[in-house]
């Protein structure tokens, strides 16, 4: 079955997968299948047994960014290191609004440190973390002052 990972705990090493038949299953960091730790609102792949996740493995597919509109890390990196200070990432992921913002204060500088910050900040973060960051702020609309951090 395939679902999505709600929540996850390292301190009780287990968490809940919401399934595509809309039921919650538990599951334990012994079934984890994966080489990098479940993140909250991960693809997964999943046998059911009972009330519980057992044999859960990263979905396919699912860190490429291949769906229409889905924003890459590499896009980001490259809109924010080359005119990041013009705040052309932001218009890339859909702030227009902080856009508008750089672009009206880029001559003090600050835009340009303030993206030197967020660039570090994205070059630092997994691929998986990075799509399950576009996922939930993709969710909530990207308003003109949205803030994807």
């Amino acid at each position: 079955m395939r679902g999505q990972v709600l929540d996850y705990s390292v301190q009780r090493n287990g968490g809940i997968i919401t399934g595509t038949d809309g039921v919650r299953y538990n599951f334990f960091g012994l079934e984890w299948k994966a080489d990098t730790p479940p993140v909250r609102g991960m693809m997964v792949d999943f046998d059911v047994n009972g009330n519980e996740a057992i044999g859960i493995y990263k979905a396919l597919g699912t860190a490429g960014g291949s769906t229409p509109g889905a924003k890459s890390k590499p896009a980001v990196t490259l809109w924010n290191m080359f005119l990041g200070g013009l705040g052309a990432h932001k218009f890339y992921m859909g702030s227009w609004g902080w856009g508008i913002v750089y672009l009206a204060t880029c001559w003090l500088w600050v835009p340009f440190l303030v993206s030197l910050v967020e660039v570090i900040h994205v070059i630092l973060m997994s691929d998986d973390e990075f799509q399950v960051k576009v996922a939930e702020f993709q969710s909530k609309g990207p308003g003109a002052f949205s803030f994807f951090w």
